[in-house]
């Protein structure tokens, strides 16, 4: 089970070459981690059978620079706004503006971990899965640039 983002540049199917019927794939901007999609991921896991979750955020994300940005748009507003803690946690000391790719990243970063923590947090399903060993919840980043897939530990 795959939860990224909706941005074309960083298609996780393609990436990790995966064909049809290999993976369940969910993508939102932002690759947050909601209540329909915690559904859909309790779906794919206790119901269908998928024993991995991979939260996979990427580089240069549109949706972590419209939250550092806090750019109001609609719907979109309110789906920044989940993003918006990861802006506050993320530790960095330099421009902490969405002109700075490494800030962006660093934030990207740290949205990955709040979507583990929300899936962890969020889904009495999912969470004694994991527990019992039935499970497992990993985080990545893709680097649009040079393509490498970086696990976070």
């Amino acid at each position: 089970m795959i939860l990224s983002c909706i941005d074309s540049r960083a298609p996780a199917e393609i990436i990790l070459d995966t064909r049809i019927g290999d993976t369940f794939n969910a993508r939102i901007a932002g690759n947050i981690a909601n209540e329909d999609l915690i559904g859909s991921l309790e779906f794919a896991c206790a119901a269908a059978g998928a024993k991995v979750i991979l939260v996979m955020g990427h580089t240069a994300c549109g949706a972590i620079k419209g939250a550092i940005d806090q750019v109001e748009l609609g719907h979109l507003t309110g789906l920044l706004a989940k993003i918006k803690p990861a802006v506050d946690e993320t530790q960095y000391s330099g421009d902490r503006s969405s002109k700075n790719d490494e800030f962006v990243d660093a934030v990207a970063r740290t949205n990955v971990r709040r979507a583990i923590d929300a899936i962890r947090n969020g889904s009495s399903v999912l969470a004694p899965m994991e527990k019992d060993g039935k499970l497992k919840i990993v985080g990545a980043m893709y680097h649009l640039n040079g393509g490498a897939v970086e696990f976070l530990t």
